[in-house]
């Protein structure tokens, strides 16, 4: 493990590989948002159709989905460093490929669903990789704060990157999709001079055992089961940020405007939680913080339901976006410090499987009942949801409600 356990000094600054990680992943991050807003703009320019525009989320999610197990599995058996830095040269490959068909007018959509397609697959391949990488890369003990952090590049990302974006399409697609490989080129770079080694794993066979054995896993550590259940039915509950358009035009009562910044509020909450856990150590009881922050989202959903000003409803979805980053940061480092670092990919791609799912279906869910119910009842209905599941969530898992601390303790009820 490339951990500095001399880190009685427990700053993240100085643990040089996590810094080099955070700088790659904040790169790679703003690549991908801006490429996202230029790909998305650009195949709506070329058809004009809510069709084709659907079919790029079609093409990032079916990879997302059908290739976690398979990528988990390598991340587990494979040079995880290796494999980020295939799946990036990947990604810049296709990228550079965006910028030759744009620049020679060869760009239309299926070329471009193509692309997103295969860009879409690195990812995939990427992300178990990326995720169980973390864990070795600082001590323990400063793991939630590296999350954290970890995290407000990825916030940092989503408010700043496709307005970035956005500026650079005034002169042309191929100019952001040549900026965004300038961020992937710095992230491959960075990855490249992280030094980070693991024991050799034995090779395993890629049988339906050991492709499942992240399920497996997570069914027998109640603690683990507990939190990434509880963040998949509270964010398929909780999905009020997708009924946004109709809350901005038809109750707020304002312009696109409103909408960009109710869109922007939960990532700011976010962004500045996360800055203060970056800096600041989880010490106890963070079983009750965790289920409080998940009641919390559930409260501020039912706030920005009920509100018809624009300033209570961006106060609301702050609030939210803020105390889902306390629940995120004690649920992923809780997953990472429970689990064996020879299955954390499968544990990873299994967690990533539901956090995508819920998000999507979430945002489904919230869709259907506000067309049979309303917005505003949906989103009632949403939050009051989501705080049934945290009674139900503190019952069933006991030991996860009393746990005091996210380094693992082996107590499992």
């Amino acid at each position: 493990m490339n951990v500095e356990t001399t880190a009685a000094d427990s700053s993240l600054l100085r643990q040089r590989a996590f810094v080099a990680f955070w700088l790659a992943r904040t790169c790679s991050s703003f690549g991908f948002q801006m490429f996202s807003v230029a790909v998305s703009w650009q195949i709506y320019s070329l058809t004009n159709s809510a069709l084709a525009l659907g079919m790029i989320g079609l093409m990032q999610f079916l990879p997302s989905v059908l290739l976690a197990l398979p990528a988990g599995h390598l991340a587990d058996q494979f040079d995880r460093r290796r494999i980020v830095i295939c799946a990036q040269l990947i990604e810049w490959g296709a990228l550079l490929a965006l910028v030759l068909l744009t620049l020679f007018s060869w760009a239309d959509k299926t070329a471009l669903w193509g692309l997103v397609f295969v860009l879409a697959v690195a990812k995939a391949l990427e992300g178990p990789a990326m995720t169980s990488m973390l864990p070795s890369l600082v001590p323990p003990a400063i793991l939630a704060r590296a999350t954290a952090a970890n995290a407000v590049g990825g916030q940092a990302a989503v408010i700043v990157g496709p307005t970035l974006g956005g500026f650079l399409y005034v002169a042309g697609p191929d100019v952001v999709y040549s900026v965004s490989a300038v961020f992937y080129l710095l992230s491959l770079v960075l990855i490249g001079r992280i030094r980070y080694t693991r024991p050799q794993q034995p090779r395993l066979p890629a049988s339906l055992s050991t492709l499942f054995a992240g399920i497996h896993f997570i069914r027998a550590r109640k603690d683990v089961l507990g939190v990434i259940s509880l963040d998949l039915f509270a964010v398929l509950l909780g999905g009020a940020t997708a009924l946004l358009p109709i809350f901005a035009k038809d109750i707020l009562h304002t312009g696109p405007w409103g909408l960009g910044m109710l869109r922007g509020a939960p990532s700011i909450g976010a962004l500045l939680v996360g800055l203060w856990l970056s800096r600041n150590k989880l010490e106890k009881n963070v079983g009750m913080i965790m289920f409080g922050s998940v009641a919390g989202f559930g409260v501020a959903t039912l706030i920005f339901a009920l509100s018809s000003q624009l300033w209570l409803s961006l106060l609301a979805l702050a609030a939210l976006g803020g105390v889902d980053m306390v629940s995120m940061v004690i649920r992923g480092s809780l997953v990472q410090l429970d689990t064996p670092d020879d299955m954390r990919g499968r544990v990873n791609a299994v967690n990533a499987i539901f956090i995508n799912t819920s998000n999507q279906l979430g945002e489904f869910e919230s869709g259907v009942l506000a067309a049979f119910m309303g917005a505003v009842p949906a989103a009632v209905l949403g939050g009051v949801g989501t705080l049934v599941v945290v009674g139900v969530w503190m019952v069933l898992f006991p030991h996860l409600r009393r746990r005091q601390k996210l380094e693992n303790e082996a107590a499992q009820e």
